[in-house]
């Protein structure tokens, strides 16, 4: 009791960074009980914690001893898997050296403890408090729809694709892709042979004349706390102005220029490992007569209309865009779980 009154009297600090390619970006939230009375963002031309990051982040926790430190995990080494069982664990994933929490005792969401150690070491001076899990990110965030729908749900970073395919609210199938680094035959091949003869108009996309301490992890304090999704039924759920908002965001994508170092637009790219990806789901006995017809995509770097194009004309999907702010995401589930 006394604790929670003396809580009250100091803000809390909300810091939540989000790792992209080449920044980070550091959003803060100040809470006066629960109204946001201030909200700050910087992107830093780092990946990792350097003076002018922690400096500007001490510059708000300093003004409370109650701040909270969140990120959202980039391990390359981190997946989802549909069991909560510890006995059906392996037949999914080898969890010898991953960290793994079960969410809403329907699923398994996983990471690497290398990876996890290493974020220790690289926010000491301010403290972790909270890994979200992307694929956490992604349920909160489709939730109005994961729940009653058959369909597949993608998470678009500029480094990583987290994909995972739910039955209503049953998670069946799930895979993190490196858009810049990942090894993928199926991919490489469906781009050699798609590439001399595509339906699109290469001045849209593809522009072939432009191709050229591991026990230590026990002071993490919350890794425990990457995400129980009890603590998100809080968060208002998405109302048909958001199907509203998806449409009005898909008519305004614009076009992209980029290329990963091979060449191939990253779009398209991405395109082909979700190709990929659905060819293995099809490909497993246990989905037999499973068939997705839509997929719900939460748009963090910005992706251009092609890639709903190829998702559309190539496989034949029902496609949906939503725009996200993944720094205020994170920020939004650290509130939630504190409030747990």
């Amino acid at each position: 009791m006394l604790s929670r009154l003396f809580e009250a009297l100091y803000l809390k600090v909300f810091v939540n960074i989000v790792i992209k390619r080449a920044v980070c970006t550091v959003y803060i939230e100040l809470l006066s009980k629960k109204n946001v009375i201030k909200s700050v963002e910087e992107n830093f031309d780092t990946k990792f914690m350097n003076e002018k990051m922690l400096a500007f982040i001490s510059r708000y926790t300093n003004e409370s001893p109650y701040y909270y430190i969140s990120v959202l995990d980039n391990s390359s080494s981190q997946g989802a898997i549909p069991t909560c069982s510890k006995n059906q664990l392996g037949q999914y994933h080898d969890m010898t050296s991953s960290e793994y929490r079960c969410f809403k005792e329907k699923w398994s969401y996983f990471t690497s403890q290398s990876d996890l150690y290493a974020l220790e070491k690289q926010y000491k001076q301010i403290g972790l408090d909270f890994l979200f899990s992307p694929f956490v990110l992604l349920a909160n965030f489709f939730k109005d729809k994961i729940d009653n729908h058959l369909a597949m749900f993608v998470l678009v970073e500029e480094n990583y694709l987290s994909l995972a395919i739910f039955d209503n609210s049953e998670l069946l199938f799930a895979k993190h892709l490196d858009v810049r680094n990942h090894k993928d035959e199926d991919a490489v091949l469906a781009y050699e042979e798609d590439s001399s003869d595509l339906n699109f108009d290469l001045d849209e996309g593809i522009d072939l004349d432009d191709i050229t301490a591991i026990d230590e992890l026990d002071t993490l304090d919350d890794f425990g706390n990457i995400e129980d999704l009890d603590s998100l039924e809080e968060i208002d759920e998405f109302s048909e102005s958001k199907d509203l908002e998806e449409e009005f965001y898909q008519a305004n994508l614009n076009a992209s220029e980029q290329k990963t170092s091979t060449g191939i637009n990253e779009d398209y790219q991405r395109f082909l490992l979700i190709q990929s990806s659905v060819k293995r789901f099809y490909a497993d006995d246990k989905y037999e007569g499973t068939f997705i017809e839509s997929v719900y995509i939460a748009d963090g770097c910005g992706v251009s209309a092609d890639l709903k194009g190829y998702l559309e004309e190539e496989m034949f999907l029902s496609v949906y865009v939503r725009k996200i702010d993944l720094a205020m995401q994170v920020c939004e589930m650290a509130k939630a779980e504190l409030n747990s």
